[in-house]
């Protein structure tokens, strides 16, 4: 990654590299816009070709996998006609994929796709975000963030400080804005819930783990993002406004697409109110928001179980694959 005065972080233009995990290691390759993309990003465009400019995380950018076995690659060969250049970053939030859009957007396009993790409603409320240096350890970097004030977004943090703190540097009025991926499992991860404690402590790792996790979950009215509960939450409303801003400024049609939670595909949690806060949001701007559950709970059990690759805590190539089926036929449909 490098740092990006705006964006708060962009990966390294023009990169090769591979990444070592523990079943082995996938190949990584940036173009000179600094987005992983096996072409570069030009200007204009070919009249004969449907230009797509995608938005999103790390489930966009494919972490865990190779370019050509992304969801946005697969659509390609769907969809004859296509082209998709790939903005997603991962650790960003929907704040920072407006700002990404605004300072790459100009170039000839379509149509502009969104794609919302659920989580991304977390991201965007916070200014800080704990992660990790190339040494390994502990650091927290600063990001860009909107607040809604009388005249719409109001973007904060700009430029973002180019310095990471530490544990021990980082001043105390800013943690309680740190944002720590994973942190909505921490229900489940709590010492004191002892269905959690029994889970790891009694129950292998695995099928049957994951099938009793299911279980303690629904026991536990396990909710991992409160957020959506109420159209007048605070980080909903500050959602819907960058989501409605974003569909205003845009040229083009806007299309969302809304990626459930790990623990909603899993079964260990209900969506209905995501799904019902991105209703309103395509009931109030008339823009095409897909809901990418149905289609992926549309699976046998066995197949759903394939979509998650929990070493990385993302879309594995098979559920890229099923993200790419339940979206060409919208898109096929747009460009006509």
């Amino acid at each position: 990654m490098r740092y990006h005065p705006t964006l708060g972080f962009t990966y390294m233009p023009s990169a090769r590299l591979r990444v070592q995990v523990a079943s082995g290691g996938y190949l990584v390759r940036t173009n000179a816009a600094g987005f992983r993309s096996e072409r570069e990003f030009v200007p204009g465009r070919d009249p004969d070709r449907f230009r797509v400019l995608l938005f999103g995380d790390s489930q966009a950018a494919g972490d865990g996998l190779a370019n050509p076995l992304r969801f946005s690659d697969r659509l390609e060969a769907l969809c004859p006609g296509l082209e998709v250049y790939n903005h997603g970053v991962s650790g960003t939030g929907t704040d920072q994929h407006l700002l990404t859009y605004r300072e790459h957007g100009s170039v000839d396009h379509d149509l502009v796709l969104v794609v919302v993790y659920a989580e991304n409603i977390r991201r965007n409320a916070r200014r800080i975000v704990r992660s990790r240096d190339l040494s390994g350890e502990e650091v927290f970097r600063a990001k860009p963030w909107f607040e809604v004030g009388p005249d719409g977004l109001e973007l904060r943090g700009v430029p973002v400080p180019r310095d990471a703190w530490t544990e021990t540097t980082l001043p105390d009025e800013l943690r309680p804005h740190v944002l720590t991926f994973g942190e909505e499992y921490s229900a489940l991860r709590n010492p004191s819930a002892r269905p959690a404690v029994l889970l790891r402590r009694i129950i292998p790792a695995g099928p049957v783990r994951r099938a009793a996790r299911t279980v303690i979950g629904a026991l536990r009215d396990f909710d991992p993002l409160p957020q959506y509960r109420s159209p007048h939450d605070p980080e909903w409303l500050l959602m819907r406004a960058i989501l409605t801003a974003w569909i205003a400024e845009s040229r083009t049609p806007v299309v969302v697409a809304l990626l459930p939670h790990e623990t909603a595909l899993a079964g260990m949690s209900d969506p209905s109110d995501c799904q019902a806060r991105f209703a309103e949001l395509a009931h109030g701007t008339g823009a095409t928001v897909v809901d990418l559950l149905p289609d992926l709970l549309d699976r046998p059990a066995d197949e759903r179980r394939e979509l998650w690759a929990a070493e990385f805590g993302h879309l594995s190539q098979a559920g890229h694959e099923a993200v790419a089926l339940a979206l060409a036929p919208v898109l096929s449909r747009l460009i006509g």
